[in-house]
């Protein structure tokens, strides 16, 4: 048990990686804060994890939302241990279709509740030598042409985490971020669907995206989480990793033939 008795706030976590990091927390032994929008996703997840998983619905771009969250959390469970920033809006934007509402929702949810979530629980965190997890892209390093206020999200989430990491290192808080690559969760594999793709899309992605043939599992993201939650990465923090197929920096990619 790596969490044992750990509690664990998971915002987005009704579905896809969020959901994943909630059932590995529990089976490592944490008790865990679901957090979404979606009803009945959260019901099912909460009723197959038990006694250790509590459900809070609530909207991240609301900016009393961070409070709240922490309210349930020790409610349920009487502290908090851990927080993990999964929840984010994946907005298709570039310069020509840019809106200032759509920025300003993007960066609310993405990068705004992230903040206030921490502060919130901070006096917790501190007192309990506690850990945030942060999960980014590598959108954030500049981000795809159709991604712009996602990828800008994403890199201010970045700087976020490592700006925290560097001021509160003496507070024995620890700040960890995932640049996570291209995963399949079942709402991409719904999303590249209706946007074209045929069903089985998943089966042959090109190596220029997926070197492996596959694409990463949520699984493989809720693994590493482990990690970077327990106590067996103390004493570290501010640790920003790649979670991808291959070299973000330097990459030369191998592209097929026709």
């Amino acid at each position: 048990m790596r969490l044992k008795d750990k509690v664990i706030i998971v915002t987005g976590s009704t579905t896809g990686i969020g959901r994943a990091i909630a059932e590995r927390c529990v089976a490592e032994g944490a008790k865990v804060l679901v957090h979404g929008r979606d009803k009945a996703n959260g019901e099912a997840l909460v009723a197959k994890l038990g006694s250790a998983a509590v459900l809070h619905l609530d909207d991240l771009s609301d900016p009393s939302c961070p409070a709240r969250l922490v309210a349930a959390a020790i409610s349920a469970f009487g502290r908090i241990d851990s927080v993990v920033n999964n929840a984010a809006i994946v907005s298709r934007s570039e310069l020509k279709t840019a809106t200032v509402e759509d920025f300003d929702y993007t960066m609310a949810v993405n990068v705004r509740a992230p903040l206030f979530l921490i502060q919130a629980a901070f006096p917790q965190l501190k007192a309990n030598h506690g850990t945030v997890l942060n999960i980014g892209s590598i959108n954030g390093h500049s981000g795809e042409a159709t991604f712009l206020h996602y990828a800008t999200s994403k890199g201010a989430l970045q700087t976020l985490s490592r700006n925290l990491a560097n001021t509160h290192g003496t507070d024995l808080v620890r700040f960890t971020h995932f640049n996570v690559g291209w995963v399949l969760t079942d709402n991409e594999l719904a999303k590249q669907i209706a946007q074209g793709l045929p069903e089985d899309w998943a089966d042959h992605v090109p190596p220029l995206y997926a070197p492996s043939g596959k694409l990463i599992m949520f699984e493989a993201i809720a693994a590493a989480a482990v990690f970077w939650l327990s106590d067996e990465s103390k004493p570290i923090t501010g640790t920003v990793m790649e979670l991808e197929q291959f070299s973000v920096y330097g990459r030369n990619p191998v592209k097929t033939k026709d």
